[in-house]
């Protein structure tokens, strides 16, 4: 099978774990978010990546020392500035919800983190059939999450689930979007602009596949220290750790591990769909992978009756935005034919 179809394949399969991978958190319903969160932050960021790093590339240690301190120091700091964007993640939701939280966000991510590669690694392709169907694909994504937002929000006005917060709040929810949506593209510029670390990996023995894992292991990390420190404050804060020793919640850690496997195993597979589908990856990549995230997400609220009480308009417009991101799919897949 040729290598971008292979790229496309693991992309979607990437895209689904991804957005499956907070279904366990409906039956943890014992703890606060803090308390998942927390649990989640163990698994995904400081257990599994140094595990499966060092299970699939033992010479990683020999990577780092070739290429020096600089390299992970800026995958780090791209993996600090990630997790420091997943704080300011659930101030938006707390302020204006987490429909068009998660739009906007997705939608920045999508946009910045694919088009500023492309503008920095390949701006004398931008006007080639590939630079032109990247930026077509982007405006897609862009559009049709904001369709979604629209539609989530007048769910969250149909079931009075909503923020009740009035202008001011919305402004600065909108802050906090831009914050977290700049941020979150993070993870895609250090896949990006940590390329020396996997093309040494791959130079030292490693496995294409697997190569990714010399960024994952030191992004994941830094991210995770911002996120348990905010856990941290708001078990404090909310008092809520005690939720931890309720009797019948010690499954809830298994929950979590499955939750930080689908996350954890999507961003794997999304680094490995990258490298199949060349130079140009992480450009095509990242807003394909956002769009099947929502897509994914979009599909499991529609099945558990997440849209049951909203009525049938809020559903109708939930689903032309999936089209858009379906018709973004399909752009971006011709534009890697064009690599």
């Amino acid at each position: 099978m040729h290598t971008v179809s292979q790229g496309l394949l693991l992309l979607v399969l990437a895209g689904a774990m991804n957005g499956s991978f907070t279904l366990p958190m409906k039956y943890t319903r014992s703890w606060a978010w803090e308390n998942t969160w927390l649990a989640w932050t163990v698994f995904a960021l400081f257990v599994f990546p140094p595990v499966l790093t060092f299970l699939t590339l033992p010479q990683v240690r020999s990577v780092y020392a070739e290429t020096g301190l600089h390299p992970v120091i800026l995958v780090a700091a791209c993996g600090a500035g990630w997790g420091i964007s997943q704080v300011f993640f659930g101030l938006a939701v707390d302020a204006i919800g987490i429909a068009l939280s998660f739009s906007v966000i997705l939608g920045l991510s999508a946009a910045v983190g694919s088009l500023v590669p492309l503008l920095t690694l390949h701006r004398e392709k931008i006007l080639s059939a590939a630079g032109l169907g990247v930026i077509a694909g982007v405006v897609l994504v862009a559009v049709g999450v904001g369709i979604c937002a629209v539609a989530g929000r007048r769910r969250e006005a149909a079931t009075g689930k909503g923020p009740t917060a009035g202008a001011a709040s919305m402004g600065r929810g909108l802050l906090y979007c831009l914050f977290s949506g700049l941020g979150s593209a993070l993870v895609n510029f250090g896949l990006a602009y940590g390329k020396v670390l996997i093309v040494t990996a791959q130079k030292l023995g490693g496995s294409p596949t697997w190569s990714p894992n010399a960024v994952w292991m030191p992004l994941m990390i830094a991210g995770g220290v911002p996120n348990l420190v905010y856990c941290v404050y708001l078990l404090h804060k909310n008092a809520t750790t005690s939720r931890f020793s309720q009797p019948g919640t010690n499954f809830y850690w298994l929950l979590a591990a499955i939750m930080a496997f689908f996350w954890f195993g999507s961003t794997v597979i999304y680094g490995a769909s990258s490298m199949l589908l060349g130079d140009w990856g992480p450009i095509l990549a990242w807003p394909l992978f956002m769009s099947l995230i929502v897509i994914t997400a979009s599909l499991h609220g529609i099945f558990t009756g997440e849209w049951k009480e909203a009525g049938p308009r809020p559903l109708r417009i939930q689903l032309t935005g999936v089209a858009v991101l379906i018709l973004a799919v399909a752009v971006l897949s011709r534009a890697s034919q064009h690599v």
